[in-house]
């Protein structure tokens, strides 16, 4: 099968003309844009597209309130995956915003309250403070 008769076939050059698997184009980069943001991938109607915290709060908030939670229920708290939330707590580790310490089979997540936050626009807030913002008063230790 030649070039030409491929395009004009849609079939993909194999060099079989009885090869009728078709071959695998990328839709035009503009259909993703021109969706409604409520119908994007991954976001269903109605739901919001975007937070005020990052990933890294919610799982420092998640792991404040609870320092003997496994990975799997951060995750599914955050809504991300599992693996998100392993490269979140390295990450969060890595920088001092908190300790973790083998207990047994599991992990206590010690976090560090008087840490500065990041961004200079909130390096007068501590770590502590924003937990104390997402975390609802009963839970507050």
């Amino acid at each position: 099968m030649d070039r030409a008769l491929t395009s004009q076939t849609g079939l993909g050059y194999r060099g079989s003309s009885t090869d009728t698997r078709p071959t695998h184009r990328r839709a035009p980069a503009s259909s993703a844009r021109s969706l409604p943001v409520s119908v994007t991938k991954g976001n269903p109607a109605g739901s919001p597209t975007w937070a005020f915290l990052s990933n890294h709060a919610r799982v420092l908030i998640c792991l404040a309130a609870d320092p003997n939670a496994r990975m799997r229920d951060v995750a599914t708290r955050v809504g991300v995956t599992e693996r998100a939330v392993q490269r979140i707590v390295a990450e969060l580790q890595q920088e001092g915003y908190m300790t973790i310490k083998r207990v047994g089979r599991r992990n206590q997540y010690t976090v560090e309250r008087g840490r500065p936050l990041r961004h200079p626009m909130e390096a007068h807030c501590t770590a502590g403070r924003l937990i104390d913002l997402g975390t609802p008063k009963d839970l507050r230790g």
